[in-house]
C-alpha cells in the first residue's frame, strides 16, 4: 500500500511541471486521472512532450473543456476529487467555468494546485515564459556557469522541476492534510519564480556572511573549488570530485600523490593552480581507472555517468534505482520501509464514462 493510496487528484494536462507533478503523485500512490485535449482538438493522448515515462502510473481521459456537456462531466469528476493540479495562465480556468470558486462549491474540500511561470499575480502574471527565464528573475541562472561566458542553463531541473513541480506537491499536500482537520479545501499558488528563488537559501544566508561573491565559478561550490567541480580525463570522460571536508580533501590529495603541504585547501589564491595542477593529474588516466582507484577511500570522485550508462552501474543497479518496461526510466522515489521497489507503472486511456464510473 503506497503511502498516497485513497487520494483523487485531477490532473489537467500540460507540459513539464503539472506532467512531472502528476508523475509523483501517482508514484506515491494517488490515484491520478490526467484530463487531456480530446483527438479533435489535434492532440492524441500519449503524444505530448514526456510520453509514456512522464505520464505513467495514471489513466488519462480525452476531453473538450470548451463543450458544455464534456465541461458537466468533468464537474461530476471534481466533485468526488481530493485535489486537481493545473498549469494554465491565471484566469484560463476561470474563463472555462472551472476557478476555484466554482469547484469549491460543489467540493469544499478540494485542494485546487495552480502552478504557473510568474504566479497567481504580481505585474508579470499573464506574461509568457519558460523555465529559463523563471530562473533567471529569481537570481538562480545568475550563478550557474562559467565565470567567463553567459550564465548556463541548469536543463530544466531548477524551475519547472525542482522549484516547480516539486513545490507544487509539498503544496497539495500540506492542504490535503489541512483539509483533513478543516474539512476545507486551499488554492495552492506554486509560482517557478517562488520555487527556485526559495532554492538559493542557502546563497543568500552565504552571501549575507561574505561568503559568496557575485561572480559565477569563485565559489565554494559553483565551481570555483578545485576540490568541488568536474575534471576530464584521458579518455575524454569526466570525474566528479567533491572533496569539502578536510579529511575527504587529505584523501583526494593522496590518491592523486599530491603532498598535503603543496595544497593547502582554503587559499583561494592559489585556487587557479591547483585547478590546472588536478586537471593534469586526471588527465593522465581513464575515467573507469580513477572511479576503480578512489573506490575504497573518502575522497568523493565518482564518474560521471552518461543518461544511458547511470542505470548499469552495480549502486545503481542494487537499488534498482531505473526500471520500466520497454523504456528505461527512474523508478518511483523515495523509498518506504516494507516496499519493494516495483516496475514503473504503465500509463493507460479511458472513456469519460469509464471514469466517472471508477470515481463515483
Amino acid at each position: 500500500m503506497k503511502p498516497l493510496a485513497g487520494l483523487r487528484i485531477l490532473e489537467f494536462d500540460g507540459l513539464g511541471p503539472v506532467t512531472f507533478a502528476g508523475m509523483v503523485l501517482a508514484d506515491l500512490g494517488a490515484e491520478v486521472l490526467r484530463l487531456t485535449r480530446s483527438a479533435a482538438a489535434g492532440a492524441p493522448v500519449f503524444a505530448e512532450v514526456g510520453g509514456e515515462v512522464l505520464h505513467r502510473g495514471r489513466a488519462a481521459v480525452a476531453v473538450d473543456l470548451k463543450d458544455p456537456a464534456e465541461l458537466g462531466r468533468v464537474l461530476e469528476l471534481i466533485d468526488t476529487a481530493d485535489a486537481l493540479i493545473e498549469g494554465f495562465r491565471p484566469g484560463v480556468m476561470e474563463r472555462l467555468g472551472l476557478g476555484p470558486d466554482v469547484c469549491a462549491a460543489r467540493n469544499p474540500r478540494l485542494v485546487f494546485g495552480r502552478i504557473t511561470g510568474w504566479g497567481q499575480t504580481g505585474p508579470m502574471a499573464r506574461q509568457v515564459g519558460h523555465d529559463l527565464n523563471y530562473i533567471a528573475l529569481s537570481g538562480a541562472l545568475s550563478m550557474m556557469g562559467e565565470p567567463d561566458r553567459p550564465p548556463r542553463p541548469p536543463l530544466n531541473v531548477v524551475g519547472d522541476y525542482g522549484g516547480g513541480a516539486m513545490l507544487l506537491v509539498t503544496g497539495v499536500l500540506a492542504a490535503l492534510l489541512e483539509a483533513r482537520t478543516t474539512g476545507r479545501g486551499r488554492v495552492v499558488d506554486a509560482a517557478m519564480t517562488d520555487g527556485s528563488a526559495l532554492l538559493t537559501s542557502l546563497f543568500h544566508a552565504l552571501a549575507a556572511r561574505g561568503l559568496w561573491s557575485g561572480g559565477r565559478g569563485a565559489n565554494l561550490l559553483d565551481g570555483g573549488a578545485p576540490f568541488y567541480r568536474c575534471y576530464g580525463c584521458r579518455d575524454g570522460k569526466f570525474v566528479a570530485v567533491g572533496a569539502l571536508e578536510p579529511q575527504f580533501y587529505a584523501a583526494l590529495l593522496a590518491g592523486l600523490g599530491i603532498p598535503a603541504g603543496e595544497a593547502p585547501q582554503f587559499d583561494l589564491a592559489g585556487w587557479n593552480g591547483l585547478h590546472a595542477r588536478f586537471a593534469a593529474v586526471f588527465a593522465t588516466r581513464d575515467r573507469d581507472d580513477w572511479a576503480a582507484h578512489f573506490a575504497d577511500t573518502d575522497a568523493c570522485v565518482t564518474a560521471v555517468l552518461t543518461l544511458a550508462e547511470a542505470p548499469a552501474h552495480p549502486h545503481n543497479a542494487a537499488r534498482a534505482t531505473f526500471g520500466g518496461q520497454g523504456v528505461t526510466q527512474p523508478a518511483p522515489a523515495p523509498r518506504f520501509d516494507g516496499e519493494a521497489v516495483p516496475p514503473a507503472p504503465q500509463a493507460a486511456a479511458l472513456s469519460m464514462d469509464e471514469a466517472l464510473i471508477r470515481w463515483r
